[in-house]
């Protein structure tokens, strides 16, 4: 294995840790609320000894070391000689974040030789080391592997006589398997679950040497059903099949039993001379099931994330492309092309369709770490909070994906810190000592809302007025006019804070803004909705995707800009005379409601629009929950666009998110209009 070179497999082994990883963090916390469930203990097992294995055959010697401790506390635990306490849980946890550490130092070019774990693993093994049972598994298989059939003979007379069944079990990987030893120790882990391996072909060194093709032999002794077996061992990840066969070893009376026909002839030959090839001799009616296996192995496929950043880029250029084609017949008027173009259009709008799907993943992706910060959390402030979440099978683009998370923490925080009371508190005020922190995401029109809410203090609109006057924000008499809703908006103008002490872990207001900021730079929208004693709601309105988007196409001038259609909640033409003045700002009525009016030439400090005209075109833009009109000289209609970065010397212009090409060749700005509103003193 020393001579081997690994790091092809390195991609997929941090993939393959990313998801244990997670899958013992769940675990973990199921376990903490009742710590004598056997099943969640057996499931931590299994994924904590297939992290060792695949950590082994990496040549990560600390990684595995920890995970080998953590397994042996648990294995203790299972058989009962150690029954798991409360600070074992917190060693547990701190070994799992320790693990992640590991992984991100390995991704990021490292290695997990740096981070010392010695303490961790005495820690978890104060009271002497608990028997390895990978280990046990190993030297049955070693001290069989190299003995005579007679042994097995007896082996398998062995299992006859105790009721268990003794089995064959040929297992064949996919060929795009890419960790063959890490997979070949979850199958020797899973049928050690089951009952009692006597061997496997080839040994097992050999199967952690990787020392094999695509497929090994492993022999037991369990008293579970043949299909049982089977579905066990094709549960884990990139195994085609698994051919499980009865051996027996009264192969010389085989052919006078009446029972025979009902047996199949290759499994009395295999008792006589387990060798490889023997043990494949099945294959005539196993063809079918590799067919069916291979089609269900090939049904998902791991790819690098910028590889599809590339393909959506070539899509993007594609769509522009076929914009600047459209434009150029349109003008030329030749008729001839129409239906030609209408395909290419199908063609590319589908390939689009398809990119952006590739690129979608669900939101647990984020939310799956939320409630390991919650536990934490908790304990850190002494409060009993519940978490619920909504909705995480709903869809987003990966990058945006990425981007949220860490708002997503500051939110939690916030809520966790500042929002929820303490148990005695809620209970003086009537409430439940629990409080409730509900994550949901839903789909709404084009785009995703997530919704972060408790049901803790809420935010006190006199006291932010208070503050707010004392920090200049606003005048007395503005804050006697304001409604308790403009008042909560004060928190989220830049350095604004309702904390009376810096924490480590927030204070209402502190950043708040920042998260408003990076929700608008992802071309979304931030709604902040809270009552006093009642809680507070935090709305995050998202574009499923940030590479192309569906946008109005307006003029300011002789200027071409584009605002994104998730934006836009209507266009209307308003009559000059219908246009009046309130307070010294343009407004004119809406359905009965006052639209406050702004002309966007004036805001974007270029030429705006003519005065002397009869009626103006008005974008209608909702931002929050205030709908503003901005005045353009011209509504060209909709277009799909490419949204192109600016570069780093123009990405910080207040009010642009970005630019694209149209069909013409020329480059229009992209606008964001969320940032053209403030709170005004």
């Amino acid at each position: 294995m020393a001579d081997m070179d690994m790091s092809q497999y390195l991609g997929a082994f941090l993939d393959e840790t990313d998801d244990n990883v997670q899958k013992l963090d769940d675990l973990l916390l199921a376990l903490e609320k009742n710590m004598v469930d056997m099943d969640v203990i057996n499931e931590i097992f299994r994924a904590a000894h297939t992290l060792k294995g695949m950590a082994g055959t990496m040549g990560f010697t600390n990684m595995m070391g920890l995970t080998h401790a953590m397994e042996d506390r648990l294995d203790a635990a299972r058989k009962g000689t150690r029954p798991l306490t409360e600070n074992d849980m917190n060693m547990l946890f701190t070994g799992l974040d320790t693990l992640q550490a590991m992984a991100d130092s390995i991704r990021g070019g490292g290695n997990d030789a740096h981070i010392d774990v010695s303490e961790m693993v005495h820690n978890l093994r104060n009271e002497g080391p608990a028997p390895a049972p990978a280990a046990q598994a190993q030297a049955q298989g070693d001290s069989s592997s190299g003995g005579s059939f007679s042994q097995d003979t007896e082996w398998v007379k062995k299992a006859n006589e105790g009721g268990a069944n003794a089995y064959s079990v040929h297992v064949t990987l996919s060929q795009s398997c890419l960790l063959k030893a890490a997979r070949a120790y979850m199958v020797v882990n899973r049928l050690e679950e089951m009952g009692e391996i006597a061997r496997s072909e080839p040994p097992t060194d050999a199967l952690e040497r990787e020392e094999f093709e695509f497929d090994f032999t492993i022999y037991v002794a369990t008293p579970a059903p043949a299909e049982e077996v089977k579905a066990a061992v094709e549960k884990i990840g990139d195994v085609q099949s698994a051919e499980v066969s009865e051996v027996k070893v009264e192969a010389a009376p085989a052919p006078a039993q009446a029972p025979a026909p009902a047996q199949t002839p290759a499994p009395a030959p295999a008792a006589q001379a387990p060798t490889p090839a023997q043990a494949q001799t099945p294959a005539a009616p196993a063809a079918p099931v590799k067919k069916d296996s291979v089609k269900k192995s090939g049904q998902t496929v791991r790819v690098d994330i910028g590889r599809l950043d590339k393909l959506m880029n070539l899509v993007g250029e594609l769509v522009i492309s076929r914009a600047r084609i459209e434009r150029l017949v349109q003008e030329a008027r030749l008729r001839q092309f129409d239906d030609t173009l209408s395909q290419l259009g199908r063609i590319s709008g589908d390939i689009q369709e398809l990119v952006t799907k590739l690129r979608m993943v669900p939101v647990s992706f984020t939310f799956d770490r939320f409630p390991r910060l919650i536990r934490d959390l908790c304990k850190t402030l002494n409060k009993n909070v519940e978490l619920v979440l909504e909705g995480e099978d709903t869809e987003l683009d990966r990058t945006v994906i990425d981007e949220i998370g860490d708002p997503m923490v500051h939110l939690i925080r916030n809520s966790m810190d500042h929002g929820i009371e303490h148990p005695d508190e809620r209970k003086a005020l009537g409430k439940p000592e629990k409080g409730i922190l509900k994550i949901a995401a839903y789909q709404e029109g084009s785009g995703v809302v997530i919704e972060v809410s408790d049901d803790g203090a809420g935010i006190d609109p006199e006291k932010v007025k208070k503050k707010a006057i004392e920090r200049g924000i606003i005048t007395e008499d503005r804050a006697n006019i304001m409604t308790d809703d403009e008042a909560t908006q004060i928190v989220l103008l830049p350095g604004f804070s309702m904390a009376k002490q810096i924490t480590d872990l927030s204070g209402r207001g502190v950043g708040m803004d920042a998260v408003k900021t990076k929700v608008e730079q992802l071309g979304g929208q931030f709604d902040l909705v809270s009552k006093k004693n009642e809680g507070t709601h935090v709305y995050i309105r998202l574009p499923l995707t940030l590479a192309i988007v569906l946008s109005l196409l307006i003029k300011v001038g002789n200027e071409t800009y584009a605002i994104s259609l998730e934006n836009v909640e209507e266009t209307i033409m308003v009559r000059k005379e219908d246009i009046k003045t309130v307070h010294g700002e343009p407004t004119t009525l809406l359905r009965g409601e006052v639209l406050s009016l702004n002309d966007l030439g004036d805001i974007l400090g270029s030429e705006g629009v003519e005065t002397d005209r009869i009626e103006y075109p008005v974008v209608v833009v909702k931002i929050g929950k205030n709908k503003i009109g901005f005045i353009v000289s011209e509504l060209i209609g909709q277009q799909e666009i490419v949204i192109k970065s600016l570069g780093r010397f123009l990405a910080k212009i207040d009010g642009i998110t970005g630019g694209t090409i149209l069909g013409d060749g020329n480059v229009a700005l992209i606008l964001d209009v969320a940032s053209f509103y403030s709170t005004k003193g």
